[in-house]
């Protein structure tokens, strides 16, 4: 790989890591809304939201991991051509 196209994926990266936006979210009320729903019935959308955070938050890591698979997989086979060397010596 050339120097260049490494100083763009890490240019990249830092961009997609670092900055943030704000979003337009109303945490609190949604929190707020949960909490009386499911103090109200158990079986009621708090769980179905939970779910749905974790279906947000694990959708970026799935697509940075489906974009860098390769460096992955090199990094992968690199730690355990090392981890091995250092337990045959």
């Amino acid at each position: 790989m050339n120097k260049q196209k490494t100083y763009y994926i890490f240019f990249t990266l830092v961009l997609v890591l670092f900055i943030t936006l704000d979003a337009g979210a109303q945490c609190a009320m949604c929190k707020q809304a949960a909490e009386t729903s499911l103090k109200s019935n158990p079986n009621s959308m708090a769980r179905s939201l939970n779910s749905g955070i974790l279906y947000l938050m694990a959708v970026p890591y799935l697509m940075l991991g489906f974009i860098f698979r390769k460096q992955l997989i090199q990094l992968w086979k690199k730690f355990i051509r090392k981890s091995e060397k250092t337990t045959i010596d």
